[in-house]
């Protein structure tokens, strides 16, 4: 059955959402010069810093966010008010520059998740579901363009089948257990694998917030443009995957090809 004309409208945005540009782009912006530039500046010990603060995060932030939701909720998802809090978390550990991203991060990942959750849930999946709720750290992973990621330069039906497999054994083994066991080797790895990818943007954001130009701007407007960029990323993944459930995955891929790009 081909897609309604408000569907492909929808899968269009979508796509539209998925192509933008990574977080280094965006922060460009402010700044007026290349960020991915400046990676290289990053010291080893700090970047291995940035990585194991990343997976710490990830790893415990995806229960907690939606234990906070609402189940009976309906409506829209509330955008704003997740980027007023991740802004604000920005500008109390943006003062603290790199040691204030071992107190920032976990809380700023938890309110992204749970707004990526709330997403999720506008665009109709049932967050009771062990899937849904892992497509939800899916989203991480999926960091639109940038020279850093080559898996989300590949396009985002690479990255959704790089980590497809992950993703179902994870699922299955939460929804024979029905508890998450962070040291089960499933999901070890499936949070090294998201974990991996996130870090890139959190690199991104922790050099940026060294640059002067960019740091005299404030953590808070630096995390606003973060989540900002994941609730595109998560906004487009589950419009994608709520076509999915009513036309079929090879329907919504041809009609995605059959898109012109941008």
């Amino acid at each position: 059955m081909p897609l309604s004309d408000a569907d492909l409208r929808a899968l269009a945005h979508a796509k539209h959402l998925l192509g933008h540009p990574g977080i280094a782009a965006r922060l460009a912006g402010l700044a007026g010069k290349p960020i991915e530039r400046t990676l290289a500046a990053l010291p080893g010990k700090a970047s291995a810093l940035v990585e194991t603060l990343t997976r710490g995060a990830v790893g415990k932030a995806m229960d907690v966010a939606v234990r906070t939701l609402d189940p009976a909720r309906t409506g829209s998802s509330s955008d704003r008010w997740h980027k007023l809090a991740v802004g604000a978390t920005g500008a109390a550990g943006g003062a603290f520059g790199l040691p204030g991203l071992a107190v920032e991060l976990p809380i700023s990942t938890t309110i992204m998740l749970r707004s990526i959750a709330d997403i999720a849930r506008s665009e109709g999946e049932d967050l009771r579901v062990p899937e849904a709720r892992l497509e939800c750290l899916h989203v991480l992973a999926l960091g639109g363009t940038s020279k850093r990621d080559d898996a989300a330069d590949a396009g985002y039906f690479a990255s959704r089948a790089a980590l497809a497999q992950a993703i179902a054994s994870a699922g299955q083994y939460l929804a024979q257990k029905g508890a998450v066991k962070g040291s089960a080797p499933v999901l070890v790895k499936l949070i090294g694998d998201i974990a991996a990818r996130f870090s890139v943007a959190v690199s991104e954001k922790a050099i940026a917030q060294s640059v002067p130009v960019i740091g005299a701007i404030g953590g808070g407007a630096i995390n606003a443009l973060f989540i900002d960029h994941f609730q595109d990323m998560g906004r487009g993944h589950f419009t994608v995957r709520r076509l999915e459930r009513a036309y079929g995955t090879e329907a919504v891929r041809a009609a995605w090809e059959a898109l012109p790009r941008g």
